[in-house]
């Protein structure tokens, strides 16, 4: 595969179709599109394009086909996987324009949206209309949903809502010939042919550029409770999570924060309210949600009751909506706070709910073994533990060379626990070296030759997922 640079011709072409002030190749321009929130790397386009209509993507697209221009499509850049990064050059396809929200129909439960609308931008736009858009990934209020769709985002209410492939319905896609399509249907059951919609979820912008999205809705929720648990073992706090589904609760949100998760955040965000005595390890910061406010109480108590066998510090119960805001920002934080102390790695592991002690215990013994201290947190409920590993004291040396031969290890135990490598950030450009961990040779040639019948020049998206 052999891709070109951009010349001043087609620096013409591409103003032509999107206008002047549309097509950026300054400096400051072409910096602020060079990363995401993956790690500290760092990769120059050529240009920057604005389009605001398919019909322009088209173009661009066709164009960049034609002559074998590298395109890289970029939502809000929150990815963590490298997704975004324009690593072989070329054009970056910014779609901040794509940002309306085009039509609620409240009859049908469903909406349709550009993917520049910012996620929580939606989100309240459809409450006002007592309906709900569930999936919350921690960028929420800054990322776009087109990158939900790439990432097939989930956050931490998927443990019962699911993550954002349970809420699609229909896709526009502007294929990388130039192709506008359709892949399905605005319904909620669809046995007619193959599942294109699907395909394109979570395909990381490699298949094709997502210009319209309908996504189904939900009736909202009235009411919720929130309460943060200290656990003081770690690995008990895993086990708990399964204890509660067992005994028949299915929170809104269920997630763990070992101690410098927690600890990290609150220096963060300049907050001190929660009380870390010296034997916590861990907490769980559970949520209930629904209509019947007798209900929550009473599901807050069974669970209270499912975890009474584990040594527990005292349990914070948010009693208002500041204090509910405070715990959930603290949750959110975490990786922002974590990337403010050190240069570091993020790994998005994901294991059958009940093997999260397990997980855990690879996680530190494997940390042990090659050096690295870990932060971890995430989305207990769904088994979907965040792995931060922290650069800290380590030579530049091991963190180049042993760390990878110790993320490998770790994702080995990942795939033996019955699990994967991603659960929700995607594999992007900084997990494609790990993937035959996961799929054998006849399994990558699959998904190889689906791109190439999307993609057979290879310009959209190019350097992610498979190794070049």
């Amino acid at each position: 595969m052999i891709l070109n640079k951009i010349h001043r011709k087609d620096i013409l072409y591409f103003q032509s179709v999107v206008g002047d002030a549309n097509a950026l190749f300054n400096n400051d321009d072409l910096i602020e599109n060079a990363s995401d929130h993956t790690e500290d790397l760092f990769y120059l386009p050529e240009i920057v394009l604005l389009p605001s209509t398919p019909e322009e993507i088209s173009q661009i697209l066709s164009y960049c086909s034609k002559w074998q221009i590298p395109v890289t499509p970029r939502g809000a850049g929150t990815g963590l996987s490298g997704g975004a990064l324009p690593v072989h050059g070329g054009v970056v396809l910014n779609m901040k324009r794509f940002n309306k929200i085009l039509q609620l129909d409240k009859r049908n439960f469903q909406v349709t949206t550009e993917p520049g609308v910012i996620t929580q931008v939606l989100q309240d736009h459809v409450r006002e209309q007592g309906l709900m858009y569930p999936p919350d990934p921690a960028s929420k209020g800054s990322c776009f949903i087109g990158g939900n769709i790439s990432e097939n985002s989930g956050g931490p209410r998927a443990v019962k809502y699911g993550v954002v492939k349970d809420y699609v319905l229909n896709l526009e896609v502007v294929l990388p010939d130039g192709a506008i399509i359709w892949t399905g249907a605005n319904v909620l059951k669809n046995a007619t042919g193959y599942n294109l919609t699907q395909l394109m979820v979570g395909s990381e912008g490699t298949l094709g550029v997502v210009t319209k999205i309908v996504l189904r809705l939900i009736p909202a929720t009235t009411h919720d409770l929130l309460m943060l648990v200290p656990f003081k073992s770690s690995e008990e706090a895993c086990e708990a999570v399964n204890e509660i589904m067992l005994a028949g609760y299915t929170p809104s949100a269920l997630e763990f924060m070992e101690r410098d998760a927690i600890e990290w955040s609150m220096k963060f965000v300049q907050q001190t309210a929660i009380p870390l005595q010296e034997d916590i390890q861990a907490h769980l910061l559970i949520e209930v949600d629904g209509n019947n406010m007798e209900q929550l109480y009473a599901d807050m108590d069974g669970i209270s009751k499912a975890i009474e066998k584990y040594d527990t510090g005292e349990v914070l119960f948010a009693d208002s909506h500041e204090q509910k805001q405070m715990l959930w920002n603290l949750r959110r934080k975490v990786g922002e706070a974590v990337k403010s102390n050190s240069i570091y790695k993020e790994e998005d592991t994901v294991v059958p709910r009940a093997e999260l002690p397990k997980l855990l215990q690879a996680v530190k013994r494997i940390g042990k073994e090659y050096g690295f201290h870990s932060v971890c947190y995430g989305h207990a409920g769904d088994g979907n533990l965040h792995v931060n590993i922290v650069k800290q004291n380590m030579s530049d040396a091991d963190w180049d060379n042993k760390l990878p031969l110790g993320i490998r290890e770790l994702f080995k135990e990942v795939v033996k626990l019955g699990g994967t490598i991603s659960g929700e950030h995607g594999i992007g450009f900084v997990q494609k070296h790990y993937l035959d961990i996961v799929f054998d040779n006849v399994q990558l040639d699959i998904m190889k030759k689906i791109k190439k019948v999307f993609d057979p020049k290879g310009i959209l998206n190019p350097g992610k997922i498979f190794v070049d």
